[in-house]
This record gives C-alpha cells, structure tokens and sequence, in this order.
C-alpha cells in the first residue's frame, strides 16, 4: 500500500509531468474489483473529465488530490499497487482501474492490488468525503509538533487501552501512516509494538516523535520503499529495518535475532532486546 512518503513523490511527479496536460479520454477501468470505490459511472467519468486540464497535485495522509481545471478534483486514495506514466505511443497497463488518456498521446493508468478509491469530486466538496473529512494532522503537517503529539497520547489514554502500534496504524490517528513503516518507526523508537501507550514517559514520547518524522523523511528523501515504485516505475531506496526479510536474522543494533508476531491485523517483525 502507498503510505504517505509514496504519495508525497507521486504529487511531486504529478507536478512535474501531467500538470498542463489535458485529458481527452477518462476510463475508470478494465479490470473489476469489488474493493476499487468509484462514485460515477464510467460514461459520466469520462464525460466530466473530457477537456479538462491537469492542474496542482498534492498528498494528505493516504489520499492523493489532483485538481482537475475548471471544477473538479481527483481523489484517490487508500490505494496501492502501480500508478504509472506513459509516454506519447506507450500503451497503458493491461489491467487497470483507471486511465486518463491526454491529447498529446501521453497517459496516466493506475491498479490496484488490494483497495481503494478513485472518485472525482466538485472542487470545494472533496474534503467531505469520507476519511478525508476531519483528518488529522500529518508527520508533514506544521501542526505535527511534539506537543500535538504529547496531546494526542494523552487523550487515548483517557480510553481504551492503547499500544504504540495502535497509535501508529489504526483508526488514522497519524494519518499516512501503515503497518509497513511503524516497524522501522518502532525499532527506532526503541518500543515493542505491544507497549502501552499510558506507560510511555516524556523522554520516550520525544524519542516517538522524532522516529516518526525523520522516518518518514528519510523515506521521502530515497525515493520511497523498495518495494513501492513512483510515476515511472522505478522501486525506491529506503530499505526498511524491520520487514519479513530481517525476521530471523541479527538486529542491526544488538545481534539478538529479529523476531516475527502477529499483532493488530498484520506482521509485526522486532527486537525482542532492544524494544521493550
């Protein structure tokens, strides 16, 4: 899944190379997928995207929003799998579950391996869909500081029983965030994903804040994660710590064997040393 360092290049890339480009055809699809959300048909896909230019591309939590001039913006988001340029004369993917074609012969087409969303809105209502509507402040955000952060802990604790994991990847409480990239977060913060969040101390809480932000700076910085590729197909740089390939292998800190659990809905792959 993209999570918010992919979706940050992605608008970058978008800026870069479709911005100015006008659609002459929209498709939402070739290949059907019961988790691929669309909110129009395909006929009035393609009829409110004729003509339309690409205008400014930018990321927000796992959503990406491209402004489509005059009127409409592109939401797509919780997405993950291929999203990829091509070249006037290229062709498209195979399979795809959306494709703007534009009149220079260059186009955009995009799939989806798991879920997610393509869904054209009225410029000014996008922000009320759902799990965009009231999002929370991002590691990009200014309003991400360490006293957001101090705050935000401070009134789940005030609920149910929390982990750090839980803070990381449910309920978009750091929206951007996943499962993939609270690993290395984890392991940089020195937490086992199990570690509740009411026992944290103000030390570990700056320590928190600063394996989330330079994490997902450092992602951005290498191109995104390995196994993730941008606009034109190339994988990113930023090799994670703590994925299936470190589970039985020595911790790049202390030897101990990395060790692999289920926990929260997904993998979760530590040091049973130094995460406590």
């Amino acid at each position: 899944m993209f999570e918010l360092p992919e979706l940050v290049i992605l608008s970058r890339q978008f800026n870069q190379t479709l911005k100015g480009r006008t659609v002459q055809s929209g498709c939402l699809g070739n290949a059907p997928h019961k988790f691929v959300w669309y909110n129009h048909s395909h006929d009035e896909f393609d009829q409110m995207t004729l003509g339309k230019t690409i205008g400014e591309a930018r990321a927000k939590g796992r959503w990406l929003f491209t402004d489509l001039h005059p009127g409409f913006v592109l939401l797509m988001g919780e997405i993950g799998g291929k999203m990829l340029y091509h070249a006037p004369g290229e062709k498209p993917l195979s399979k795809y579950h959306l494709y703007l074609g534009f009149t220079d012969g260059s186009g955009l087409s995009a799939m989806t391996q798991m879920w997610g969303a393509y869904e054209l809105f009225e410029s000014g209502t996008e922000g009320e869909r759902q799990y965009v509507k009231g999002m929370r402040p991002t590691p990009l955000d200014d309003e991400f500081t360490p006293n957001y952060l101090d705050t935000l802990i401070d009134s789940l604790i005030q609920g149910e029983k929390r982990s750090a994991k839980s803070l990381l990847t449910q309920d978009q409480l750091i929206p951007g965030l996943g499962n993939a990239i609270a690993q290395d977060i984890l392991f940089k913060a020195r937490l086992h994903p199990r570690h509740i969040l009411s026992d944290l101390n103000p030390e570990q809480r700056q320590t928190l804040f600063l394996a989330i932000t330079e994490t997902v700076q450092a992602i951005i910085d290498q191109g995104g994660r390995y196994d993730e590729t941008d606009l034109f197909g190339n994988p990113g740089g930023y090799t994670r710590l703590m994925d299936s390939k470190s589970a039985g292998h020595p911790c790049p800190k202390c030897g101990i064997l990395i060790e692999k659990m289920q926990y929260l809905g997904g993998a979760c792959y530590f040091c049973p040393s130094c995460q406590l």
